[in-house]
C-alpha cells in the first residue's frame, strides 16, 4: 500500500497483531456507534477479535467487514449513508505529507467494491471519494478501473484538481502499474500519463511522492517515457526545482540501479568521461555472518561527480546466480587527486527475503552506469 508504508511482504504480516488489537478495534467500534446510534459496538469489538486467528492483514481486513456488514442494511445505497455517517473526521488536510491514516477505516472500500461495483458503481465510487480523506482507497479502486475504465477516469480526471491532497493522491496511487500488494490494473501508460502531468506540479510532497513511485513503476518497462516526461517537466517550470530535482532522483531510482544511460546523465553523471578504477577485497574468503572489506580508488583527468554503486554476483542453488546493487558512494572526483572508498558489507545469514548460499561470488564497481572493475570472493557456510 503506498511505496512508503513499505513494500516488503514480510512487512505485511508482521504489521498484524500491532494494528489490528482490542485497542484499536475498540476505538473504531466507538467511531462507528457515534454515527449509528442503533450499532452494537461490544457486539462488533467481540466478534471481530473472535475472528482473527490466524488470519494475514488483509483477511483480517475482510473478516472486519464481515462483521461490520451484518450490523448494517443489506441494500447498498441505504449501506453507503451508514457508513459515511460512522467515519471519522478527515484527516488533517492542512498537513502535506505521512498522513496515511489506519488500516482500521479501509472497511468502506472493501464495502464499495463487494456490494457497489457492479450495479451501484457511481455510489460506490461517491464512497471511495469520502472514505479516502480517512485511509488511502488506492486497492479499492482499482476494480472499477478494470470493470469501468472510461466512467472511473472520468471521476479521476476531477479529483486530481481536488482541494483535498488525499484525494489527488489517489489518482496516482490508484493507478500505478506496480502497486505493492494490490491487483493489477488494466491501464495503458497513455491512460496514465495526463494524471501524472497534473499532479507533478502539486504542492504536497504526498502527493509528489506518489508521482515518483509511479514513474518508477512504469521506468521498469518504458524508461525512455519517464526520462521524456521529466525532462518536459524541468523545462516547463511548473514545481519547484528543489522538489522536482527531489522527484526525479526517487523516480528514476530503479534505472540508477541497471546503470541506464539516459537516467545518470539527467541526474547529471557522465558516462563518457573516462575513470580509472580499482577494487580491492580484504579476503578471497568469507563466511556467512561475516563482513566483506570492499575498497576502491578511483582518478579522472577533470573534475567529475560520480555515483558509485557496486554489484554483487551471488551463487545460488543450482548452480545459478543472481545480482543486486549496492550504494558505496554519491561523491566528486578532483582532476589528478584519486579518490579511496570503502565499505564493509554485511553478509547476512538469516534474512527472509534472501538466502545466502556457499560459493562463489562476484563484486562488480559500476561508477556511472559503468562497469570499471570486478574482484571475486568465496562464500562458506562457517569458518
Amino acid at each position: 500500500m503506498a511505496g512508503n508504508a513499505g513494500e516488503d511482504t514480510t512487512e505485511k504480516f508482521s504489521l498484524k497483531d500491532h494494528l489490528f488489537n482490542a485497542d484499536s478495534i475498540g476505538d473504531l467500534a466507538a467511531e462507528i456507534a457515534a454515527g449509528l446510534p442503533d450499532f452494537d459496538a461490544a457486539r462488533f469489538q467481540a466478534d471481530v477479535l473472535s475472528g482473527f486467528g490466524e488470519r494475514e492483514l488483509m483477511e483480517r481486513l475482510e473478516w472486519m467487514a464481515d462483521c461490520l456488514e451484518s450490523q448494517l442494511a443489506p441494500d447498498f445505497p441505504t449501506m453507503v449513508d451508514q457508513l459515511q455517517a460512522a467515519m471519522p473526521a478527515p484527516l488533517d488536510p492542512a498537513l502535506r505529507d505521512d498522513d496515511f491514516g489506519r488500516f482500521i477505516h479501509a472497511l468502506p472500500g472493501i464495502l464499495a467494491v463487494r456490494h457497489g461495483l457492479e450495479t451501484h458503481r457511481d455510489r460506490a465510487l461517491d464512497l471511495l471519494y469520502e472514505a479516502t480523506k480517512r485511509f488511502s482507497m488506492e486497492f479499492y479502486i482499482r476494480p472499477f478501473l478494470n470493470r469501468w475504465p472510461e466512467e472511473t477516469l472520468g471521476r479521476l480526471d476531477s479529483w486530481a484538481r481536488d482541494d483535498n491532497y488525499h484525494v489527488r493522491r489517489l489518482v496516482s496511487e490508484g493507478t500505478r502499474p506496480r502497486l505493492p500488494w494490490a491487483k493489477s490494473v488494466t491501464l495503458e501508460t497513455a491512460q496514465r500519463v495526463p494524471f501524472l502531468e497534473d499532479l507533478h506540479a502539486d504542492d504536497s510532497r504526498y502527493v509528489t511522492r506518489s508521482v515518483a513511485n509511479h514513474l518508477n513503476d512504469i521506468a521498469k518497462t518504458e524508461p525512455d517515457v519517464v526520462i521524456g516526461l521529466l525532462q518536459d517537466w524541468a523545462r516547463a517550470g511548473r514545481q519547484d526545482a528543489k522538489e522536482l530535482a527531489w522527484m526525479t532522483r526517487h523516480a528514476l531510482r530503479v534505472l540508477v540501479k541497471q546503470g541506464h544511460a539516459g537516467a545518470l546523465a539527467l541526474l547529471g553523471y557522465r558516462g563518457d568521461v573516462p575513470v580509472r578504477a580499482a577494487l580491492t577485497l580484504g579476503a578471497d574468503r568469507y563466511a556467512i555472518g561475516e563482513r566483506v572489506a570492499i575498497s576502491c580508488e578511483l582518478s579522472a583527468d577533470q573534475d567529475l561527480p560520480v555515483m558509485v554503486d557496486y554489484r554483487i554476483r551471488f551463487a545460488r542453488g543450482g548452480g545459478k546466480t543472481a545480482e543486486k546493487v549496492f550504494k558505496l558512494k554519491v561523491a566528486e572526483i578532483k582532476a589528478g587527486r584519486p579518490l579511496s572508498l570503502s565499505k564493509a558489507h554485511f553478509l547476512k545469514g538469516e534474512a527472509t527475503t534472501f538466502t545466502l548460499y556457499p560459493g562463489p561470488h562476484e563484486v562488480v564497481l559500476q561508477v556511472n552506469g559503468q562497469d570499471l572493475a570486478r574482484a571475486t570472493f568465496d562464500l562458506t557456510a562457517s569458518r
